[in-house]
């Protein structure tokens, strides 16, 4: 065979490979970042209502201001 046709053979070949190598990697980097998106919205979910008819118990304001205050 040739030198310049195995040379340009590989060349291709190369090339070929490289932009397989980028998709894959494209398809990685989208996969984890829709993992990420769906954790975020996750977290993100409405809360379960405290008791059955659908409301929440209520949070005395001592208990409030306690929180706030730790937090400072």
């Amino acid at each position: 065979m040739n030198e310049y046709l195995a040379l340009e053979l590989i060349r291709q070949r190369t090339t070929e490979r490289y932009e397989e190598a980028r998709r894959a990697s494209l398809v990685h980097r989208l996969r984890l970042a829709r993992r990420q998106r769906n954790r975020d919205k996750a977290l993100v979910r409405r809360p379960v209502p405290d008791y059955v008819d659908g409301t929440f118990a209520a949070v005395p304001e001592q208990a409030e201001a306690k929180t706030v205050e730790a937090v400072r």
